[in-house]
């Protein structure tokens, strides 16, 4: 049995990109009865960019809703609220102090933002070793992760061998793991969907702005109807061949090569593939947000379970440290 730790930041509601990358593959993960998941809501993690104690916490409650709506089943997974174990930022503090101030600001996180310094605070700085005490915790082996996300799984391979050379074996080495069919989801512009690049498709919106988004923010060219198009080149065709299935991705490729099929009847597919395809989550995540206890209730049980984990191996650590 392998156990497999993956969280997603409480931003805001997960887009497209975040359900096809991050949350189906690991909710896929987590019914593999030979898997032992551990899945959380980055709330902590959330805060070096939000403010707002309303916004933060609905959007925790946005980021839960969209797991148990896309076929979590909390029962069989450890689910929950990082900030309901107080442990990780114990943990978190202990590696920091193991790591090096060099290779913190060679992390992408820093970096990308460290030409306009009065964006960083020093919880970005330090975001890399907060994620690592995230999977350190629980004993992790295998940590799904996108290309973006390399960088710091390779910080914490780092921090935890050199804590376990000083101390004695201590921490397990977590391995990547990764889906390269839903790696890169395209936004609407044609850069990787990302809610910094305000390229966004929310699969829980309602028809109607769905239809809006689409038909005005994906980027087409020019090509007449009836002139053949390169389905490959485009943003739509990208998108809808995630979002449907084999055969009707091909019967769109080959619509697109042949001409006299549009940008618009390529759009209006998408549109009743993300409407049609998500009917159900979308309901179910409507009803849970409409009624939070019953996310409160999945989240304090998974926090329970956690929290008997990560007070073990924190104990581990300490005793090895000298507390």
């Amino acid at each position: 049995m392998a156990r497999i730790l993956t969280g997603v930041q409480s931003t805001g509601t997960p887009h497209l990109g975040n359900v096809l990358g991050a949350i189906k593959p690991a909710i896929e993960l987590a019914n593999d009865p030979a898997n032992d998941s551990y899945l959380f809501i980055a709330d902590l993690h959330s805060l070096t960019q939000i403010k707002d104690g309303n916004l933060l916490r609905n959007n925790t409650y946005a980021a839960a809703a969209t797991w148990i709506a896309c076929g979590l089943d909390t029962s069989r997974s450890v689910f929950y609220r990082q900030s309901d174990v107080p442990e990780v930022t114990e943990l978190a503090w202990y590696l920091q102090c193991m790591f090096p101030y060099s290779r913190l600001g060679l992390a992408h996180s820093f970096k990308d933002k460290s030409g306009r310094l009065e964006d960083v605070n020093a919880g970005l700085f330090g975001y890399p070793m907060l994620m690592a005490a995230d999977i350190l915790l629980y004993d992790a082996e295998k940590v799904p992760v996108g290309k973006d996300q390399m960088q710091h799984l390779e910080m914490t391979r780092d921090v935890a061998s050199r804590f376990n050379h000083k101390f004695g074996e201590t921490f397990v080495l977590p391995e990547v793991l990764t889906r390269e069919s839903t790696m890169y989801v395209p936004g609407t512009n044609g850069g990787k969907m990302s809610k910094s690049q305000g390229n966004t498709i929310n699969i829980f919106d309602d028809p109607k702005t769905l239809k809006k988004v689409i038909n005005k923010e994906i980027i087409t060219d020019a090509t007449p109807l009836e002139d053949p198009k390169n389905p490959n080149s485009s943003v739509v065709y990208n998108l809808f061949k995630l979002v449907s299935s084999e055969n009707d991705a091909l019967e769109m490729a080959n619509a697109l090569r042949a001409g006299g099929y549009g940008w618009g009847h390529a759009k209006k597919a998408l549109l009743e593939a993300i409407v049609d395809g998500y009917a159900s989550e979308r309901s179910r995540f409507n009803e849970l947000m409409a009624n939070r206890e019953e996310i409160d209730f999945a989240l304090a049980q998974g926090s329970a379970r956690a929290r008997v984990v990560a007070s073990d191996v924190l104990s581990r650590v300490r005793s090895k440290i000298g507390y």
